[in-house]
């Protein structure tokens, strides 16, 4: 099974980008061939400095390693490094509806935030089809935010075989050489249904663009005063706490281990803690989780050779991949 993700590098990772998705690929690159990349060019629909979205690709290099992705299982490159994937991008758009960009989820959102509607922005889902399909991607870890997204990429999938693989049968996709094989193979969405959404400290989404994260690898000073502001209610310290739609329950509920949680569970519902301790509980295990890497990633970006070595032996590979797709696809549309 081939397994393909990747992580926009437009601002720092986050309790989300953790237990929503890098968390799954760390398991993931045991289960198949996992390739993992930097979307520095979605990014670009956000960050305009140059030099700061060279900071961000390295600092995100360095935290997907200090996370525990082992570069000798799974393939980490930068987005930018792989010129197949802007070919595709092209070429896969010709066949694309405009009817699916307007009702996109996330371009909506985005432009109700006040985002800039421009057209990176409005073609982002066909960039982030063209990335899952390029390498012949079998599943592509997603939050349930981004299911439409791969449902895209399966829909257009299906389409370019339709309009240049003659005798293509979407109901057999998977069809031998020689049986009318899509040069496109349609892959399929894995959300982690227990963390797929992950909840930031004002109850919204966590999200960079909702300004409401707890960051990875944020100063200690900040991670505290991140996890002591978490919005609670005004629950007396004696009764029972509230456990539905409740941030700093759930947090917990993601952060700890069933046995930790069952303790916690217990002492919520029967009262006698205030708010302020279970805040400090989850301060606790945040640096039980994460400390290791804060110091790991520290060690990796005071190395950029190295960090540029693994992600220059990542995109080698990538390509090695992405080669023979897009030779394929040049054949079928008469480029080659």
């Amino acid at each position: 099974m081939r397994i393909l993700s990747g992580v926009q590098s437009s601002g720092k990772l986050h309790l989300g980008n953790y237990y929503g998705a890098i968390r799954q690929f760390l398991q993931l690159q045991d289960e198949g061939e996992a390739l993992y990349f930097i979307a520095n060019l979605h990014s670009l629909t956000t960050v305009r400095n140059a030099q700061l979205s060279r900071e961000l690709t390295c600092e995100t290099a360095a935290a997907f390693l200090a996370l525990g992705l082992d570069p000798s299982k799974a393939t980490l490159f930068r987005q930018s490094d792989i010129p197949e994937v802007l070919e595709l991008y092209w070429i896969l758009g010709t066949v694309v509806p405009i009817s699916n960009l307007e009702r996109a989820h996330s371009f909506k959102d985005k432009v109700s935030r006040g985002i800039s509607s421009d057209f990176g922005l409005f073609a982002y889902p066909v960039l982030m089809a063209a990335d899952i399909l390029v390498y012949g991607a079998d599943a592509v870890p997603v939050g349930k935010d981004q299911i439409q997204h791969v449902e895209f990429a399966r829909d257009w999938a299906t389409k370019f075989n339709l309009t240049y693989v003659p005798g293509y049968d979407p109901a057999v996709p998977d069809a031998a050489a020689g049986q009318a094989r899509g040069v496109l193979k349609v892959p399929h969405a894995r959300v982690q249904e227990s963390t797929a959404v992950i909840p930031g400290i004002d109850g919204q989404k966590m999200s960079k663009s909702y300004g409401n994260t707890i960051d990875l690898f944020a100063p200690d000073a900040e991670i505290k005063k991140r996890i002591m502001g978490i919005k609670t209610d005004s629950t007396p310290v004696d009764a029972p706490k509230p456990t539905e739609q409740n941030v700093l329950y759930r947090l917990l509920q993601i952060m700890s281990s069933p046995e930790q949680f069952q303790e916690i569970d217990r002492s919520w519902r029967s009262g006698g803690k205030g708010y302020g301790d279970y805040k400090k509980m989850l301060l606790d295990l945040f640096h039980a989780a994460f400390d290791p890497a804060r110091k790991m990633k520290n060690e990796l970006m005071a190395d950029p050779a190295t960090l540029e070595r693994i992600l220059q032996d990542g995109a080698r590979r990538a390509r090695a991949l992405a080669g023979p797709i897009i030779a394929e696809v040049r054949r079928a549309v008469g480029l080659a």
